[in-house]
Protein backbone atom coordinates (compact mmCIF):
# COMPACT_ATOMS: atom_id res chain seq x y z
CA UNK A 1 0.00 0.00 0.00
CA UNK A 2 1.46 3.15 -1.15
CA UNK A 3 0.71 6.65 0.24
CA UNK A 4 -1.79 7.76 -2.97
CA UNK A 5 -3.85 4.42 -2.19
CA UNK A 6 -5.11 5.65 0.71
CA UNK A 7 -8.71 6.98 0.25
CA UNK A 8 -11.91 7.11 2.73
CA UNK A 9 -14.35 4.22 2.39
CA UNK A 10 -17.08 4.99 0.06
CA UNK A 11 -19.67 5.98 2.41
CA UNK A 12 -18.07 7.25 5.10
CA UNK A 13 -18.33 11.10 5.28
CA UNK A 14 -21.85 11.06 3.47
CA UNK A 15 -22.34 14.65 2.76
CA UNK A 16 -26.13 15.77 3.70
CA UNK A 17 -28.63 16.50 1.21
CA UNK A 18 -28.67 20.14 0.20
CA UNK A 19 -32.62 20.93 -0.51
CA UNK A 20 -34.13 23.56 -2.14
CA UNK A 21 -31.13 24.71 -4.56
CA UNK A 22 -33.22 24.29 -7.74
CA UNK A 23 -34.69 21.76 -10.32
CA UNK A 24 -31.40 20.46 -11.09
CA UNK A 25 -30.50 19.18 -7.85
CA UNK A 26 -33.68 16.81 -7.33
CA UNK A 27 -34.29 18.26 -4.04
CA UNK A 28 -36.02 22.06 -5.50
CA UNK A 29 -38.96 23.45 -4.74
CA UNK A 30 -41.10 21.78 -2.48
CA UNK A 31 -37.76 19.58 -1.11
CA UNK A 32 -39.31 16.55 -1.08
CA UNK A 33 -41.87 17.35 1.15
CA UNK A 34 -44.95 17.51 -1.20
CA UNK A 35 -47.89 20.42 -1.38
CA UNK A 36 -49.04 21.78 1.67
CA UNK A 37 -50.54 20.37 4.58
CA UNK A 38 -48.92 20.38 7.94
CA UNK A 39 -46.09 18.01 7.17
CA UNK A 40 -45.13 20.66 4.16
CA UNK A 41 -44.12 22.91 7.15
CA UNK A 42 -41.70 23.06 9.58
CA UNK A 43 -42.18 23.05 13.46
CA UNK A 44 -44.61 19.41 12.85
CA UNK A 45 -45.12 17.90 16.07
CA UNK A 46 -47.73 14.65 15.17
CA UNK A 47 -46.58 12.22 17.52
CA UNK A 48 -49.71 10.70 18.86
CA UNK A 49 -52.03 13.02 16.69
CA UNK A 50 -55.50 11.03 15.06
CA UNK A 51 -57.01 13.25 13.16
CA UNK A 52 -59.31 15.04 16.43
CA UNK A 53 -60.32 11.75 17.50
CA UNK A 54 -59.41 11.34 21.10
CA UNK A 55 -55.99 9.89 21.31
CA UNK A 56 -55.42 6.38 22.43
CA UNK A 57 -53.36 7.46 24.94
CA UNK A 58 -56.55 9.19 26.45
CA UNK A 59 -59.19 6.90 25.92
CA UNK A 60 -57.04 3.91 28.26
CA UNK A 61 -57.96 3.81 31.78
CA UNK A 62 -54.68 4.92 34.05
CA UNK A 63 -54.10 2.36 36.80
CA UNK A 64 -50.85 2.42 39.46
CA UNK A 65 -48.77 4.83 40.99
CA UNK A 66 -45.22 5.10 39.97
CA UNK A 67 -43.21 6.55 43.38
CA UNK A 68 -40.80 8.43 41.71
CA UNK A 69 -38.34 8.54 45.51
CA UNK A 70 -38.15 4.64 45.31
CA UNK A 71 -34.50 3.29 45.75
CA UNK A 72 -33.32 1.60 43.33
CA UNK A 73 -30.46 -1.09 44.32
CA UNK A 74 -28.26 -3.36 43.11
CA UNK A 75 -28.82 -6.89 43.78
CA UNK A 76 -26.44 -9.52 44.33
CA UNK A 77 -26.67 -13.01 45.11
CA UNK A 78 -24.44 -14.86 48.12
CA UNK A 79 -23.54 -17.47 45.71
CA UNK A 80 -21.88 -15.26 43.31
CA UNK A 81 -19.79 -13.96 46.47
CA UNK A 82 -18.79 -17.22 46.89
CA UNK A 83 -17.72 -17.86 43.60
CA UNK A 84 -15.69 -14.70 43.31
CA UNK A 85 -14.16 -15.71 46.59
CA UNK A 86 -13.54 -19.33 45.38
CA UNK A 87 -11.99 -17.79 42.40
CA UNK A 88 -9.86 -15.33 44.12
CA UNK A 89 -11.22 -11.93 42.57
CA UNK A 90 -12.86 -11.51 45.98
CA UNK A 91 -10.81 -11.98 49.74
CA UNK A 92 -12.70 -13.05 52.19
CA UNK A 93 -10.24 -11.15 55.00
CA UNK A 94 -11.00 -7.63 54.15
CA UNK A 95 -14.75 -6.16 54.71
CA UNK A 96 -16.86 -6.78 51.52
CA UNK A 97 -18.94 -3.31 50.72
CA UNK A 98 -19.80 -1.74 47.30
CA UNK A 99 -16.30 -0.25 46.67
CA UNK A 100 -14.92 -4.04 46.86
CA UNK A 101 -17.73 -5.29 44.89
CA UNK A 102 -17.46 -2.83 42.01
CA UNK A 103 -13.80 -3.36 42.07
CA UNK A 104 -14.06 -6.88 41.22
CA UNK A 105 -16.90 -6.67 39.03
CA UNK A 106 -19.39 -8.21 40.70
CA UNK A 107 -21.22 -4.92 40.43
CA UNK A 108 -20.98 -2.40 37.43
CA UNK A 109 -22.43 0.45 39.25
CA UNK A 110 -24.20 0.53 42.83
CA UNK A 111 -27.08 2.65 42.07
CA UNK A 112 -28.79 3.79 45.27
CA UNK A 113 -26.82 1.05 46.75
CA UNK A 114 -26.39 -2.51 47.35
CA UNK A 115 -28.55 -5.00 48.63
CA UNK A 116 -27.43 -8.98 49.33
CA UNK A 117 -29.76 -11.47 48.71
CA UNK A 118 -29.79 -15.30 49.73
CA UNK A 119 -29.71 -17.64 46.55
CA UNK A 120 -27.14 -20.19 46.51
CA UNK A 121 -24.68 -21.02 49.35
CA UNK A 122 -21.88 -18.99 51.15
CA UNK A 123 -19.41 -21.12 53.17
CA UNK A 124 -16.64 -18.82 53.95
CA UNK A 125 -16.63 -16.44 57.02
CA UNK A 126 -16.94 -13.15 55.59
CA UNK A 127 -17.63 -9.59 56.92
CA UNK A 128 -20.21 -7.57 54.78
CA UNK A 129 -21.71 -4.07 54.71
CA UNK A 130 -23.67 -2.78 52.30
CA UNK A 131 -26.68 -0.56 51.85
CA UNK A 132 -29.87 -3.34 52.22
CA UNK A 133 -30.25 -7.51 52.56
CA UNK A 134 -32.64 -10.06 52.87
CA UNK A 135 -33.36 -11.75 56.13
CA UNK A 136 -32.69 -15.21 54.61
CA UNK A 137 -28.79 -13.76 53.45
CA UNK A 138 -28.02 -12.21 56.63
CA UNK A 139 -28.79 -15.18 58.82
CA UNK A 140 -27.04 -17.46 55.90
CA UNK A 141 -23.76 -15.14 56.34
CA UNK A 142 -24.12 -15.31 60.12
CA UNK A 143 -24.42 -19.27 59.75
CA UNK A 144 -21.04 -19.34 58.53
CA UNK A 145 -19.73 -17.58 60.69
CA UNK A 146 -19.79 -14.41 59.32
CA UNK A 147 -21.56 -10.85 59.93
CA UNK A 148 -23.48 -8.63 57.69
CA UNK A 149 -24.27 -4.98 58.60
CA UNK A 150 -26.39 -2.73 56.78
CA UNK A 151 -25.83 0.56 57.33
Amino acid sequence: MKLHELHDDTFSPKARKRVGRGPGSGKGKTCGRGHKGQKSRSGVALGSFEGGQMPIYQRLPKRGFNNRSRKKYSEVNLGKIQAFIDSGKLNPDEVINSAALIKCGLVRRPLDGVRILAKGEITTKVNIEVSGASKAATEAVNKAGGSLTVS
